[in-house]
């Protein structure tokens, strides 16, 4: 669909040797109208360092970035948004009175456990870079647990599970998404944002949805499909632009009891 010679502007400037050009594709199947980013390049985007150097820095510039982030008005922050909606989706769920258990996947910056903790709700935020970790410890003052997700255990059961801004970057989005299952309560419910690259396509493909760490942008279709296949049934699909500019999708979803039986699968 698309092929890139040079990395569009804005895009992180990740390692890669020296002696290769930049060259990447852009895919979309017909049909589900699912992207995927295809290259041969050696480029380092392991999110246990080399993510967080290229964006932030060193720990200075992850606090100065966080602080950043969540002194932002309402009005022009993705994560208030993010944080109103997850809240009035839970009540409606589970009423006022339940002692809420959070676990955010991904967490990075810690913007969202802020959010949480500041809820009164109970989070466990879970990242693979030492550093961001040690942020969300000290920094967030919420649990952390450093570790892959994929061989993530015992980390105990949540009554919501969040993802945001996460599947895009791994090869497999739904065995990750399937893995949380063994996480959730049978009652509960996961909450997911990925790039809408339907909506951001028309603005061409530099937009930021198409950088190079998003090895997957989605469509309405593949969200959906993506939730089935992960054994959960999809109770709400959303599309919105953010403040932020960025085009999302935002997904609610229960397990499938019938499909997979309870939330210890995966």
């Amino acid at each position: 669909m698309y092929t890139y010679t040079a990395a569009p502007a804005g895009e992180i400037g990740f390692r890669r040797e020296s002696s290769a050009p930049y060259h990447r594709e852009l895919w979309q199947f017909t049909g589900s109208n699912h992207f995927v980013s295809t290259h041969a390049m050696t480029v380092a985007t392991d999110y246990t360092g080399d993510y967080v150097e290229a964006t932030y820095g060193d720990r200075a510039g992850v606090l100065a970035a966080f602080r950043k982030v969540i002194d932002l008005p309402p009005a022009r922050s993705d994560n208030a948004g993010r944080i109103a909606r997850v809240r009035a989706f839970a009540e409606a769920r589970f009423g006022r009175d339940r002692a809420i258990r959070l676990l955010d996947v991904g967490a990075g910056l810690g913007v969202f456990p802020h959010a949480v903790k500041s809820a009164g709700w109970s989070c466990t935020a879970l990242d693979p870079d030492p550093r961001a970790v040690d942020h969300l410890r000290d920094g967030v003052g919420v649990q952390a647990v450093c570790a892959d997700f994929m061989r993530a255990d015992d980390l105990g059961r949540f009554d919501i599970i969040t993802l945001n801004k996460v599947l895009e970057h791994v090869p497999d989005p739904v065995a990750m998404l399937a893995r949380a299952r063994r996480f959730l309560v049978d009652d509960g419910f996961v909450y997911v944002e990925v790039p809408d690259g339907e909506a951001a396509i028309r603005e061409g493909p530099g937009r930021e949805e198409f950088f190079i760490e998003h090895l997957h942008v989605f469509s309405f279709a593949s969200t959906v499909t993506m939730i089935d296949r992960a054994g959960y049934q999809p109770e709400l699909v959303e599309r919105l632009r953010e403040p932020s500019t960025k085009y999302t999708f935002r997904a609610f979803m229960g397990l499938n009891i019938a499909k997979h039986g309870g939330g210890h699968g995966g």
